[in-house]
């Protein structure tokens, strides 16, 4: 906890010089789903305390998470588009089914510790800018993430095999590519969504952060975690092109310092969540940053880890090889591909 009101001080140092007279400016954003570690640690003290200090009240801005709003994930660059925000922070797979570049740093499995998690897009980083401001009239700003996507299942689960047949959650189609390889059957649903599916029996395990399910009260309908990691669920924080356009440039120069800071930040958090989600879920401390839980923790077994690498490299990547078309997959092989050393196949 010490090391994120640590980055949370730097991150209001930040661009300090660029506080001088600044021109007025208000702002609405819509920002991810509050129960989550992203939401409460990073994004909304970073617009609500952050911004309006460091740019000495300058520069306020009306943030709500989208659960409150009951706004569906997968809407939010079209809203972004229409100027309905000035800003938006959306999981960026979920944007998938417009764009299946959107994944292209998330594939589920693909990365397995947060450096390489942040490696992978950076590197794809220019690639979603483009997409975002050819089609959506949008700047992508900043990329963050969640602690890794793991199993919460309603029993306990006696490992990988156990997941065959099983209903899951899942929020992205290459999570969907993973759970086919190993006979299980995903079920899209939103976040909101899962912990009455889950109490009720309509799911059997649900997909999410390992500590953003404890926040979220995951922990009081399930059992079980199997810390099988499917991605990062990644965070992208963009802007409607027309409202930075429209900025002084002063302003555009303040901002631009901030959110480099925050997703240094983001990235940060996401390793102190990594620390404390085996504490917080079976009830030891340290736990700061979540919720006492009682949950039996499966470990993942070596033959398992092989399996899912062969998943990845097979069906998921395959899979999403062909969803986005030879020159897609070019351009991830130059660019992600080479930060991993990995290679997609071009069909």
């Amino acid at each position: 906890m010490k090391r994120i009101l640590v980055a949370g001080a730097m991150v209001a140092m930040a661009g300090g010089a660029w506080a001088q007279d600044l021109p007025k400016a208000q702002f609405k954003a819509i920002g991810l789903n509050g129960p989550t570690v992203a939401s409460m640690v990073d994004e909304l003290p970073f617009w609500r305390k952050t911004i309006p200090e460091a740019s000495k009240g300058a520069i306020t801005v009306d943030v709500t998470p989208l659960d409150q709003m009951g706004i569906d994930d997968k809407t939010m660059l079209r809203l972004l588009k229409l100027g309905v925000m000035d800003f938006a922070g959306m999981d960026i797979s979920k944007m998938a089914g417009d764009d299946p570049r959107f994944e292209g740093c998330d594939l589920a499995g693909l990365t397995l510790d947060p450096d390489k998690a942040r490696a992978a897009c950076t590197a794809w980083g220019p690639v979603i800018d483009r997409q975002m401001q050819k089609n959506w009239n949008a700047k992508l700003l900043a990329f963050g993430g969640n602690p890794p996507q793991v199993f919460w299942c309603r029993d306990v689960l006696p490992g990988l095999d156990g997941l065959k047949g099983k209903k899951v959650r899942v929020f992205n189609n290459t999570m969907r590519d993973f759970l086919g390889g190993i006979g299980a059957t995903a079920v899209s649903m939103a976040f909101a969504e899962v912990v009455p599916a889950l109490n009720n029996g309509v799911v059997d395990c649900g997909v999410t952060g390992s500590l953003s399910g404890n926040t979220a009260g995951w922990a009081e309908v399930t059992k079980s975690l199997y810390p099988m990691s499917l991605g990062w669920s990644i965070n992208a924080l963009a802007v409607n092109l027309g409202t930075w356009n429209r900025l002084d440039p002063k302003v555009q120069a303040f901002l631009t310092a901030q959110f480099k800071t925050y997703e240094d930040k983001m990235w940060g958090t996401i390793k102190e969540a990594m620390s404390q989600a085996d504490n917080c879920n079976t009830n030891k401390q340290p736990c700061t940053l979540g919720k006492p839980a009682n949950i039996t923790i499966v470990a993942v077994k070596p033959a398992e880890a092989e399996t899912h690498k062969k998943l990845v490299e097979g069906a998921v990547l395959a899979n999403w090889a062909k969803r986005c078309g030879a020159e897609c997959v070019k351009e991830w092989n130059e660019t992600v591909g080479k930060a991993l050393g990995l290679k997609a196949p071009v069909s």
